[in-house]
């Protein structure tokens, strides 16, 4: 006979697609800390200049969109952001190398390739965004996958002519370009670690309704991006008007997942505990080596384009915490 039985209904955490936290083994919690700690500065390390081009809001905005449209868990938009910017990013490098190897026939006037192939990718940008949501709906096998027809059924909705074959075919070139591997980690990867360490350690905080904050403001920062970042810069170096150099240096700072986590949770806890705000700052330093100042400034930058609000920073200053001098520092 079949070995598969039918099964009754199980308890209804089967069915929430919220996380389950406090069930993982304390060595698991560690090694996974230490994994994602060491990818993001191995990362950060080896960041190209052009880091963060393809996270323009309305790009964020059209993926965000679709993925709500195709009912996409959490996690499958934020990698299909992720996916996205580093696709193009290679083909931007693909660009500049065929300008250099082809400047002579260029003069010579046999054609630019390097202008030929920035059409391409501008003309074939949209299907490209639709194939990393596609790729990153396959990581997450327990929730909905995108399939061809799908999202043949969509860019044909906008006047797209793609086939199927072509559609095959631009999800192995985002595939191929990245040498398949597609797995990035997140920062909700990190949040949610984040999260089950406090929990770990004592803090006996709400998980479900922290967690929830936690992607709403991992939303909010993703589409206000830009925004965040230029007030935190200028909160960091104390001068509204940042030099180039800065601007260039503060690059990883931007691209830095577990800043981006340790803030969204601190601004997270402020908003819905703020009792427990000054302690799972601190906490969050112990565990990062990010320091509180950093956070508290991440929290203030996050919070002034929500609300308009400086208040972490004075409350912070009221608790008569010595601030360190140093100001965001990568993971140690």
């Amino acid at each position: 006979g079949s070995l598969l039985v039918p099964l009754r209904p199980r308890a209804s955490r089967y069915c929430d697609p919220s996380p389950i936290f406090g069930e993982v083994a304390p060595e698991v919690i560690e090694d996974t800390l230490i994994h994602l700690a060491t990818e993001n500065e191995q990362y950060l390390s080896e960041l190209p200049d052009q880091a963060g081009c393809f996270k323009e809001t309305r790009t964020v905005e059209f993926i965000f969109l679709l993925s709500e449209k195709w009912h996409l868990d959490q996690s499958a938009r934020y990698q299909a952001v992720e996916l996205l910017e580093r696709f193009m990013i290679k083909q931007l490098k693909q660009i500049c190398e065929s300008s250099r190897e082809n400047v002579k026939s260029c003069e010579q006037g046999q054609g630019s390739s390097r202008s030929s192939l920035k059409d391409q990718i501008y003309d074939t940008f949209v299907l490209r965004l639709v194939s990393c949501i596609q790729l990153a709906s396959k990581l997450s096998l327990h929730y909905n996958i995108v399939n061809s027809d799908t999202a043949l059924k969509f860019l044909q909705s906008l006047k797209y002519s793609y086939t199927k074959q072509e559609l095959l075919e631009s999800e192995l070139a985002v595939l191929k370009s990245l040498h398949f591997q597609i797995n990035v980690s997140t920062p909700l990867a990190y949040v949610e670690l984040l999260l089950e360490v406090l929990g770990h350690n004592g803090f006996l905080l709400p998980a479900k309704p922290l967690h929830q904050m936690c992607l709403q403001l991992l939303d909010f920062s993703y589409l206000t991006r830009d925004s965040i970042y230029d007030t935190l810069l200028k909160v960091a170096i104390e001068n509204s008007t940042p030099s180039k150099l800065q601007v260039a240096k503060f690059l990883t700072v931007k691209e830095d997942f577990m800043l981006l986590a340790v803030g969204i949770i601190s601004t997270s806890v402020f908003i819905l505990n703020p009792e427990h705000w000054k302690q799972v700052v601190e906490h969050l330093n112990c565990i990062t080596g990010i320091t509180s100042q950093s956070i508290l400034e991440f929290s203030y930058a996050v919070l002034k384009h929500i609300v308009g609000s400086t208040t972490p920073e004075q409350h912070y200053g009221n608790c008569g915490t010595k601030v360190p001098e140093n100001r965001i520092l990568p993971l140690k």
